[in-house]
């Protein structure tokens, strides 16, 4: 059988790191991860909130069912507040005892009796709590007996059902955050060991990466493969999910940390750096952990989590109410497109979406067909004799930009985020990734309908750098500041800003 030799083929690939449409070229070993099928994550923190508002959701309707099947002078006004309180109460106790964790999911006996402690504990306060307050008369005994011990019952019950799925997620690898290590050498091998030793159930390692081409970087690692340098990592999390980086380098090797965070900071990832090379010793608020690695914290994803989820909601109930509301003016423009002039009503054209990936993106058509400019080579100037009237018109005031709300809720775009700009556009006849360094950091989230720039006067032409760079300083402003508070401000500053702030819109 014929095999490739790792070493050569690493230099083959320094040798020729460019294909000849652009794209830089991978090693084998980092096509075939690629080319592999990925099962959709599930976030940990989110499986643990579900989790508690299920748990104290359960709790409340089993309280509140016994009291409705078996007392009959109690008033609900006093029993359902106390269940309220108490469910409150346990739920505080459980967190407390880091009972609503991933890892505490998978235990058994740990998290059951920690579970049961706590839950004694809310009826011992509620039963002071009614002896204290003479409240004796209100409340059943049997009533209190029983939703102690039916809900003791449940929450075992629950707390293993709620195992079995983690564990079968687990075993999926569903909970397993895809994980790639920076570095190489010994000191990368003792990172690795560590991993599978206390983090193999949260983290799918899938190879390294490193600048150094010598002895002290071997192309395999713990059973690991070196699947390029820091520069082919940027291309492989953009045609792969990647969640996690680790970098394994001593905090004393200042320059290659910064030059690795340099090339990384545009990919929309978790970066840590291992503090398992460090001789200097921090206390425990200093590190965050993967497993019972102490990390430290070098740049986080903008959105993720429950973060995430509120996004995704806010975006698809804006766009449908949106689509609801605007649907007469989206009739009038398709009506006036097509009376106009010959051609479809609507335009498709290739954009930058999150991290990189090309997406279509719909608007009305605002050019004559025989002289549209699928690319946008070319920028679109005041009286550009291209545009239609019935064009210039949408354009001002950007109705042509409506049919995006289909793009919103096929989930290609957000209602807010950095504006998608097409491939081909020039700012002083450069490309704007030419133009402005770090640009593609703006797609670490999805691009949007609207964005921060827009409502900050940056919309319109950009025929100059200057012009470029600030809505690239404002996206990287709101990607950095995100929060939907700032999604509905710049949702409900839109419609301002295109009444005061239209001027280079043509």
């Amino acid at each position: 059988m014929y095999r490739v030799d790792p070493k050569q083929a690493v230099l083959d690939h320094v040798a020729k790191q460019t294909s000849q449409d652009g794209e830089r070229q991978l090693l084998p070993q980092t096509e075939a991860i690629i080319a592999a099928p990925v099962e959709r994550t599930i976030s940990g923190a989110v499986v643990a909130g579900v989790a508690q508002v299920v748990e104290a959701a359960l709790l409340a309707a089993l309280g509140y069912g016994i009291y409705e099947y078996y007392v009959e002078l109690g008033q609900p006004a006093f029993y359902i507040p106390v269940i309220l309180a108490s469910c409150l109460l346990a739920n505080v106790l459980f967190n407390a005892g880091r009972t609503h964790r991933i890892t505490a999911y998978r235990t058994v006996i740990n998290q059951l009796s920690r579970v049961l402690v706590g839950w004694t504990l809310v009826m011992v306060v509620l039963a002071v709590g009614i002896f204290f307050f003479k409240a004796s008369d209100l409340f059943s005994r049997v009533w209190l007996a029983s939703w102690f011990g039916g809900g003791a019952v449940l929450l075992i019950g629950y707390r293993l059902a709620l195992r079995a799925l983690v564990m079968r997620w687990t075993d999926q690898g569903r909970l397993r955050r895809r994980t790639v290590v920076v570095g190489g050498g010994k000191d990368a091998e003792t990172l690795i060991e560590q991993i599978r030793s206390s983090a193999s159930n949260d983290i799918a390692l899938l190879g390294l990466f490193d600048d150094r081409i010598d002895e002290r970087s071997p192309d395999s690692v713990a059973g690991y493969p070196k699947l390029g340098k820091v520069a082919d990592l940027i291309e492989f999390a953009r045609r792969t999910p990647v969640d996690l980086v680790i970098v394994s380098m001593p905090l004393s090797a200042e320059k290659r940390v910064l030059d690795m965070l340099t090339q990384l900071w545009v990919l929309p990832v978790d970066i840590r750096l291992s503090a398992h090379m460090s001789k200097l010793k921090f206390t425990n608020k200093a590190y965050s952990y993967v497993g019972d690695i102490a990390v430290f914290d070098m740049a986080d994803r903008p959105i993720s989590d429950w973060n995430l989820v509120f996004k995704w909601v806010f975006d698809k109930v804006v766009a449908i109410t949106a689509l609801i509301l605007l649907s007469p003016v989206m009739l009038i423009t398709a009506i006036a497109i097509k009376l106009e002039s010959k051609g479809p009503v609507f335009f498709r054209q290739n954009r930058h979406g999150f991290n990189n990936e090309l997406i279509k993106i719909y608007k009305f058509r605002s050019m004559r067909t025989d002289m549209a400019d699928a690319t946008a080579a070319k920028l679109v100037t005041k009286d550009d004799p291209r545009v239609t009237k019935v064009g210039k018109f949408i354009r001002k005031t950007s109705i042509d930009e409506l049919p995006q709300l289909f793009n919103v809720l096929k989930g290609e775009l957000s209602i807010v985020g950095p504006r998608p700009h097409a491939l081909q556009a020039k700012a002083d006849n450069k490309l704007y990734y030419e133009a402005v360094e770090g640009y593609f950091a703006r797609h670490r989230v999805k691009p949007g309908m609207t964005g921060w720039a827009q409502v900050n006067g940056w919309r319109g032409e950009t025929d100059t750098i200057d012009k470029i760079m600030q809505r690239v300083n404002h996206d990287l402003y709101y990607i950095e500041h995100w929060s939907i508070l700032l999604d509905l401000y710049i949702v409900l500053m839109t419609p301002v800003s295109l009444v005061s702030k239209n001027e280079n819109a043509y």
